[in-house]
């Protein structure tokens, strides 16, 4: 069910995006009565799965889910009908509109995607408002993965600032050592203060390890319930019982039980624990998956968090900024990809849909929905030929010289731009395979 759940949020999330992004070309072309051929959700190469006709314009949704369209008549577009532009151009045409028109008919999409993410960002935080840990106040100290651990970090560090600047939020210190490519940090260790330079190639070494998470708080593992049947339940485990050991190894903290754990799969081990502030064992089984069939107590109640509640109208320029900040760390990252490193950890559908939740929350689905709809907008205003920027670029160009590029190289940039883009769909997707058979 994990795996539907997330691929039903990945769908549902594109189909709206493609949706709204489709309906920003469409409501511009019939705002300067241009016509529309076609609206479709998902390409429908040699058949449709559902159409029907209303006026001058065919729906549809298609069967190849890899985005959607709208056939605008008199341009130049993926379905390449060069036969319609060899006759004279009608009224009704995008090649007979003002460069101005066409220019925001093609920026349409892209505009939409933009305010819909601020949108839904200002709605995220008037529904739910906002909650996070303040890195002085994660008080068990962060656990670092183990590029982290050789640049000199050491697990129950806090790190106070970033290039010497103060953190706030917890979750931003991977954003700004990572993306940032900071260059040193001040950190709490054992009660004192010290600044720790970091290697000029960090980031590199990070993706080059493809560890996902640079470092995260630590908390107790202290159990909220048991499944029925599991080891944990067969050995007696309750609520509020904190685990600290396996065998001999040490677990304190939540964030070392599962590396642990992995030892032991499948195996008898004792169970060391707190309960009513008295240590005792116990022995079971781990299952063959290394875990002992608990869960965990919301790690959040462990610490002092700040919140923030949002009215509806405070929450606007709120999710505004947000938007805007999400734009600019996405746009930063953007540099390695550039990198032999970056590019092997560029993903397609598989890694997309891997950030969706394995059971249902319309929190996250909203914030996942959100990030999708500004990387959209993004994506689709590079001028590349076959894109929205393309186009954009070709009608720029045609406004500040007065000349229109000619039918003929037009129809051949679009072809180099679909190749470009067939090809980094490939590219993409095949990592996710690649990554699969890992």
């Amino acid at each position: 069910m994990g795996i539907l759940t997330q691929a039903l949020g990945l769908i549902l999330s594109l189909s709206i995006l493609v949706l709204l992004h489709e309906a920003g070309h469409f409501t511009f072309a019939k705002l300067f009565k241009t016509r529309v051929e076609k609206f479709y959700l998902f390409f429908d190469p040699w058949f449709s799965l559902f159409k029907f006709k209303k006026g001058e314009t065919e729906y549809g949704i298609g069967w190849l889910p890899l985005g959607g369209y709208v056939k605008i008549s008199g341009m130049i577009d993926e379905s390449l009908d060069k036969e319609a532009l060899k006759q004279p151009p009608q009224p009704w045409e995008f090649r007979s509109k003002p460069a101005w028109q066409r220019l925001l008919i093609m920026t349409g999409g892209v505009v939409v995607n933009f305010l819909l993410a601020m949108f839904i960002y200002s709605m995220i935080l008037f529904a739910w408002g906002s909650e996070y840990l303040p890195a002085k106040n994660a008080k068990f100290g962060l656990q670092f993965n183990e590029i982290a651990l050789k640049a000199g970090f050491q697990n129950g560090d806090k790190i106070l600032k970033v290039d010497n600047i103060e953190v706030e939020d917890v979750n931003d210190i991977p954003k700004r050592i990572v993306i940032d490519a900071a260059k040193s940090v001040t950190l709490e260790r054992n009660g004192e203060m010290m600044n720790l330079a970091l290697p000029i190639d960090f980031t590199k070494q990070l993706l080059a390890a493809k560890i996902k998470s640079f470092s995260e708080p630590r908390y107790p593992f202290v159990i909220e319930s048991v499944t029925n049947g599991s080891p944990a339940s067969k050995a007696a485990l309750t609520k509020g019982d904190q685990i600290i050991a396996i065998n001999n190894d040490t677990t304190l903290f939540f964030n070392t039980f599962g590396k642990t754990a992995e030892k032991y799969k499948g195996k008898e081990v004792e169970i060391s624990y707190i309960r009513n502030n008295v240590a005792q064992k116990v022995k079971l089984t781990l299952t063959s998956e290394g875990k002992i069939g608990a869960a965990l107590k919301n790690p959040i109640s462990f610490f002092e968090t700040r919140k923030t509640e949002y009215g509806f109208f405070a929450s606007i320029p709120a999710g505004i900024n947000l938007g805007v900040e999400t734009l600019g760390n996405y746009v930063k990252q953007l540099k390695y990809v550039f990198t032999k490193e970056g590019a092997k950890q560029v993903g397609g559908f598989g890694s997309i849909g891997g950030l969706f939740p394995t059971s249902w929350s319309w929190e996250i689905f909203w914030n996942m929905t959100a990030l999708l709809s500004v990387i959209l907008a993004f994506m689709n205003i590079l001028p590349i030929p076959a894109l929205d920027g393309g186009h954009v670029m070709f009608l720029l160009y045609e406004i500040i010289t007065g000349r229109k590029p000619n039918d003929k190289f037009m129809e051949y940039a679009q072809i180099t731009g679909m190749v470009i883009l067939f090809s980094l769909l490939i590219f993409a997707n095949g990592n996710d395979i690649l990554k699969l058979f890992k």
